[in-house]
């Protein structure tokens, strides 16, 4: 009787946490034609590079506490809300040390992030506020809670993306095209640094809780191995806009850019669908119920593997339609970097699993190894084959984390609770099957049309009835 009640608020907080998640990141997809036809390639490059700065440096100077908020629900029980507030004082001191620090060295990072006073000022006040939604975010998913999440969110990003937009137009038509970036980021941070900072002050009276050392001690013991995994998932993820930057030009950063926010199409949905299976999974492990677990995981692989290869066989008309005909040669770099997506949400299982464990320092192993794999790819492939090249090198990182991730879960619990052997040749097959499709690009569009039908056919006959077989067990 527990466990089908349990199933059921999954599953009515996961349905609804996908939709918010879907709608939400949405946004900033959806926004892209827009971004792409009000800016210059450069332009719209250079604003890609400050956030991929920012990402880096949410989980480095926020020393990543926001994570242990996941594990410690299951060690806090009714002081749950003090840790969530204390922890976070802890954060924002962190936060303002990184910043000071900052300040002493401001010339050097200026030049070498590629930021304006202002866009420096704003990344630390965009680090404060977003810390602190990160913490709301994941205490509420860990309480199978949706509303507060989704509301929060909605009204920063939907006034932030609405002003960047006006903001860039009216610097078009009142001349100041020097000023476009600037304008879109005082656009679009402002309200989500307020939004976050709001946030920060709601936790702090539901916790009622600043400084605890027992709360500091427990989040830095679980948070601070993570650090190095969180900067190299960040890194891995970001170096290859950056490093093109730096060794090809702002130019191509954009045409590369516009390739990521494709595969961030795919993305929206694994993250939103693991945000939501995570609470899931960790109850049924908590329950001594693993073995329920790779049933729906194995669905759920080839499902997002699927929409991997729709997104790869539609990436001429997607293209078209994000970016103007400047950037037609995304249409190239779709295929590994949707792959590569993919196989990140396939390693997932297996460094979540560890991180139940507390085995943080081993997934921070894993996570560095690859990385240092990746930038060195980068690097080297970039130089001798051009930019399209980081698309392929990190794909290639990404099963290499996979494998990785995947032999330390064994190594750590003794046991498997997805089979890697499983993982790997499904991440072989999509891989060998989106590199394949591009091959389409070049034949008639009613021979590609024709192959996305017959797909669809065999997906909606395979896969669509395990998918709802899934949400019926789930329902009893």
């Amino acid at each position: 009787m527990q466990d089908n009640k349990l199933n059921r608020l999954a599953l009515k907080a996961g349905v609804f946490y996908i939709i918010g998640q879907l709608f939400i990141r949405g946004i900033t997809f959806l926004t892209t034609p827009v971004y792409t036809r009000l800016l210059s390639r450069a332009q719209y490059g250079e604003i890609r590079i400050y956030e991929s700065w920012l990402l880096i440096m949410v989980p480095v100077m926020s020393l990543s506490l926001f994570r242990s908020v996941d594990r410690a629900k299951y060690d806090m029980g009714e002081k749950y809300n003090e840790y969530v507030s204390s922890v976070q004082a802890l954060s924002y001191c962190s936060i303002l040390g990184f910043f000071g620090l900052s300040m002493l060295f401001k010339p050097q990072l200026q030049k070498f992030w590629g930021m304006t006073d202002m866009m420096f000022i704003m990344a630390f006040l965009y680090v404060f506020g977003y810390t602190s939604i990160l913490f709301m975010q994941r205490r509420e998913k860990q309480m199978m809670r949706y509303k507060a999440s989704i509301l929060i969110t909605t009204v920063t990003i939907v006034p932030a993306t609405v002003l960047s937009i006006l903001l860039i137009y009216w610097g078009r038509i009142n001349g100041y095209l020097d000023s476009l970036v600037e304008l879109r980021v005082w656009g679009f941070y402002v309200p989500q640094v307020i939004g976050g900072l709001i946030v920060a002050v709601l936790l702090w009276k539901q916790g009622g809780k600043f400084i605890q050392t027992e709360y500091w001690k427990y989040a830095l013991k679980y948070s601070l191995p993570l650090i190095p995994e969180a900067l190299s998932i960040q890194i891995m993820n970001q170096a290859d806009k950056i490093m093109i930057q730096f060794l090809a030009g702002y130019d191509y950063t954009g045409i590369f850019a516009l390739g990521t926010t494709v595969s961030f199409i795919i993305w929206i949905v694994e993250d939103s669908v693991w945000n939501a299976f995570l609470p899931w999974m960790y109850e049924k492990i908590s329950q001594g119920e693993a073995k329920d677990i790779e049933r729906p995981w194995t669905i759920l692989m080839h499902g997002f593997g699927i929409m991997s290869w729709f997104l790869v066989a539609l990436s001429p008309e997607i293209v078209a339609v994000l970016g103007s005909k400047e950037y037609r040669m995304a249409i190239f770099l779709i295929a590994p970097m949707v792959t590569g997506t993919l196989l990140r949400f396939y390693s997932y299982i297996y460094t979540a699993i560890q991180n139940y464990h507390k085995k943080t320092a081993c997934v921070a192993v894993g996570t560095i190894v690859t990385m240092v794999i990746n930038v060195i790819l980068n690097y080297v492939c970039i130089i001798r084959f051009g930019y399209m090249a980081a698309a392929y090198t990190t794909a290639a990182s990404y099963l290499i984390l996979l494998v990785l991730q995947g032999y330390l879960e064994k190594k750590i619990t003794g046991r498997r609770v997805v089979s890697l052997k499983k993982s790997v040749i499904v991440s072989a097959v999509y891989l060998a099957l989106n590199l394949v499709t591009m091959e389409l690009f070049a034949l008639q569009w009613y021979v590609r049309y024709a192959a996305i039908l017959a797909v669809t056919a065999l997906a909606a006959k395979w896969i669509l009835p395990q998918f709802l077989k899934v949400v019926k067990d789930f329902k009893k």
